[in-house]
């Protein structure tokens, strides 16, 4: 079987064109050809090993999780990280004690742990409540918040607050998101707002332009209420946008029997935050969350984390003991599953493309060339298909007295 060929060199151009159809049938044999026009559609990654069911790397909203206070805490990253696939866990988040005015100061020692994993990589990003008075989980009845408010307001206190920015900028991290006097509406703390809201946002503001003052400084604030209206309307004490980078809410699954949807539509809830947020064009964050009254509730923790990724906060950290917690609780085996399929292996990078199963298309007949030599009259044709006559420049034939010719 040959193609008709030159007298001039005998056998050379029968071997070329024979080897050639040799090994384009196997190709052909082997599967269907790649189409012109670039490389297939890459599938979709095995699962990584120890993933849960259903779990999928993907990226999202910089995340992690309260652990501990201080080096402890900072310790505990790592282990979360690798019980979730090395998920990048982005967000480191600690608190001041609100005990006495020099560790809301920052005493030297309690924020250097986290200081040195904030700065080992600059994707990093360290999240810091900072209560806005001394004895701030004493209990003090309202008159006295009211005059220390009012003290503030006034700037007695403004010192402490240079005294904490120069030592963040000292430890080389003048970029920490500051969340200060969290959960004002409420009742839990000292820095309430509820006593005089006039003076707590005249104090917030003084803060705020303390501690902007000091050189090196690139400090966001973190407005950051807790859901629902709680002791007072939050919106009754949203300092201005001036001074607010992001608003935030903490949002854990309470009140017992509410459902989910009923934390997105109450007032002052989940939907009253993003539009709050969205009218004063500031982003959002979610600084504390995590299970409570209602248990060990999958659907929430479900519903949770979907919720975050539709609106794309700065950032998130669970607040992870129990009973709120999902790694370091054992209370909530359910929920942790669903918390841990979710985040498994996500990463701050794009997605890798997972193409939809579709039925392969027939690939595209290629026409023959119309310079492709014709096969003679003393020369049988061979149907070998269209792919192979492309690639092979025209028809393969077999010359009738090939056996009985004398080379």
């Amino acid at each position: 079987m040959v193609v008709r060929q030159s007298r001039t060199r005998p056998g050379r151009r029968t071997a070329c064109v024979a080897a050639a159809a040799i090994a384009t049938v196997a190709l052909l044999a082997a599967g269907p050809p790649v189409a012109v026009g670039g490389p297939p559609s890459p599938s979709a990654p095995p699962p990584a090993p120890g993933a849960p069911p259903g779990a999928v790397a993907r990226s999202g909203p910089a995340f992690g999780a309260y652990l501990d206070y201080g080096p402890r805490g900072v310790a505990r990253m790592a282990e979360l990280s690798d019980w979730l696939g090395d998920a990048e866990l982005r967000v480191g988040h600690t608190y001041l004690p609100g005990d006495r005015w020099s560790n809301i100061e920052g005493a030297p020692g309690f924020l250097d742990a986290w200081a040195d994993w904030r700065t080992g990589d600059p994707d990093r990003m360290l999240v810091l409540n900072v209560p806005m008075m001394e004895r701030n989980e004493e209990g003090l009845d309202d008159d006295e918040v009211r005059g220390l408010l009012r003290q503030g307001a006034a700037g007695r206190f403004d010192h402490h607050f240079r005294a904490l920015a120069e030592r963040l900028v000292d430890l080389k991290v003048p970029d920490t998101v500051i969340v200060l006097g969290w959960e004002m509406n409420g009742v839990t703390y000292s820095h309430r707002c509820g006593p005089d809201p006039e003076a707590w946002k005249t104090y917030w503001n003084r803060i705020v332009t303390t501690m902007r003052a000091v050189p090196g400084q690139k400090f966001r604030f973190d407005f950051t209420p807790s859901r629902g209206r709680d002791a007072v309307p939050w919106t009754r004490c949203y300092p201005g946008d001036d001074t607010v980078d992001i608003i935030g809410m903490d949002s854990y699954d309470q009140p017992r029997g509410m459902t989910f949807d009923e934390q997105v539509k109450e007032p002052y809830g989940l939907q009253d935050h993003v539009e709050f947020a969205k009218a004063h064009k500031k982003p959002l964050s979610y600084p504390e969350w995590g299970l409570f009254r209602n248990g060990d509730n999958p659907e929430y923790m479900r519903r949770m984390l979907a919720w975050m990724d539709e609106h794309e906060p700065v950032y998130n950290t669970i607040t992870d003991y129990c009973p709120h917690g999902v790694w370091q609780c054992d209370d909530n085996p359910r929920a942790s599953a669903v918390y841990r399929s979710v985040l498994f292996g996500r990463t701050d990078q794009p997605a890798p493309t997972v193409p939809v199963p579709t039925k392969p298309a027939e690939p595209p007949v290629p026409p023959v060339p119309p310079t492709a030599p014709r096969p003679s009259a003393d020369c049988t044709p061979l149907e070998l298909g269209d792919w192979v006559e492309y690639w092979l420049g025209g028809k393969l034939c077999m010359r009738l007295d090939w056996f009985s010719r004398d080379e």
